[in-house]
């Protein structure tokens, strides 16, 4: 399964996401923020799309392997989200999509403003760059956690939920789960 979060800096994803990825030991976390800063720190000015295109090589290789993959990104647009879901599908995995928010918008300005910088060299992004970055409503999110009102352990509730739901989902539907499509039905008739 492929967990790809969505959500402006600061809003807790990166909390929440790590939480994750430790309740899920074998789980692999890819942030997009460690690999544009690492394309960075190799003379990479301008990083672009690579960030996001080296971490879908890397999330299609270890779904591929049946590992649980948390990505960590502000995924702000329709285009990376479907590209996220394109991955998985690639993969032969389902995606939970995860979109974190903050809505009491003095908190989130206090959280941006105050963060402490975890990946080296990240530059600190500014609130006004954080009011001005584009993000487009995620309308088909499969979970939405507003931090303002929400503890990380209530976050990772509602995912494990949600993964359960999945799981769930893909029993009822046996073309759905790789491992029941393959049964052989046994005779039929009588």
């Amino acid at each position: 399964m492929l967990i790809a979060f969505a959500g402006l800096p600061g809003v807790g994803k990166s909390t929440i996401a790590r939480a994750l990825a430790a309740a899920h030991p074998g789980s692999v976390y890819l942030r997009i923020d460690m690999i544009e800063q690492a394309l960075r720190d190799h003379g990479v000015a301008d990083v672009g799309p690579l960030g996001y295109a080296g971490a879908y090589a890397a999330a299609r290789d270890n779904l591929r392997l049946g590992r649980m993959v948390i990505a960590d990104s502000v995924n702000p647009i329709p285009l990376t989200r479907e590209a996220w879901r394109r991955v998985a599908s690639e993969a032969g995995a389902r995606v939970l999509r995860v979109e974190v928010l903050c809505s009491d918008r003095a908190t989130h300005r206090l959280r941006v403003e105050t963060r402490a910088i975890d990946v080296p060299g990240l530059a600190r992004v500014s609130w006004m760059a954080v009011e001005a970055r584009e993000y487009a409503p995620y309308t088909d999110a499969d979970v939405r956690i507003d931090t303002a009102a929400m503890s990380i352990e209530g976050a990772l509730a509602a995912i494990a939920s949600a993964i359960e739901g999945f799981e769930l989902e893909s029993f009822a539907h046996p073309l759905r789960h790789p491992g029941l499509a393959k049964r052989d039905p046994g005779p039929r008739g009588s």
